[in-house]
């Protein structure tokens, strides 16, 4: 039973998203409620980000209207101090208020950053803390989420840890579902 899940994937400009109004995020939201629901269903309790720009802001926000009707908590864990601080402003204020309406949030160095380790323990540490990982992206052509996931695979083989997809097969299915319904409108 996977009762603590971590969500990652490819960050806004590897999906050739450049702002928040590009329609495109909604889907990808419904794609993200949709396994969590799943999820929630068959037992999930906790999900764990470190909130990073793209797959996991949304997905806060995804978590924050599903607490309204779902038992499900979020804790966001940014690598270090100051995390968002080279962000634009946007999504900064978007990073604060997530981490406002979370259940838990500490910085995973309590210091700005240091070094690539920050990172490179960060996903270790979602691993670890972690039954299984949902990841938004192309396994194929991974991008930046591509370290995360060599780490994930190792888990796998040591540890029967899981790994989810959300692939770009099943962000075409939601499109599809929703011109389906509205062509019925």
């Amino acid at each position: 039973m996977i009762k603590v899940l971590t969500i990652t994937g490819n960050k806004p400009n590897e999906l050739n998203i450049t702002g928040e109004k590009d329609k495109r995020i909604e889907y990808i939201k419904k794609a993200i409620r949709k396994k969590l629901i799943s999820f929630i269903d068959d037992g999930l309790e906790w999900v764990v980000v470190t909130g990073q720009l793209g797959i996991e802001l949304w997905t806060c926000e995804v978590i924050c209207e599903l607490k309204e009707k779902y038992p499900i908590k979020l804790g966001i864990f940014p690598p270090f101090l100051e995390y968002s601080s080279r962000w634009p402003d946007i999504y900064q204020e978007k990073l604060e208020q997530m981490i406002m309406e979370a259940d838990f949030s500490q910085p995973l160095y309590n210091q700005p950053y240091q070094g690539p380790y920050q990172f490179i323990n960060k996903d270790n540490w979602l691993i670890e803390k972690s039954d299984a990982c949902l990841i938004l992206g192309d396994e194929d052509f991974p991008g930046s989420v591509k370290f995360f996931l060599d780490k994930a695979k190792k888990a796998v083989e040591l540890y029967h840890y899981q790994i989810f997809w959300i692939t770009p097969y099943d962000l075409e299915d939601i499109v599809n579902e929703e011109q389906d319904l509205q062509s019925f409108e």
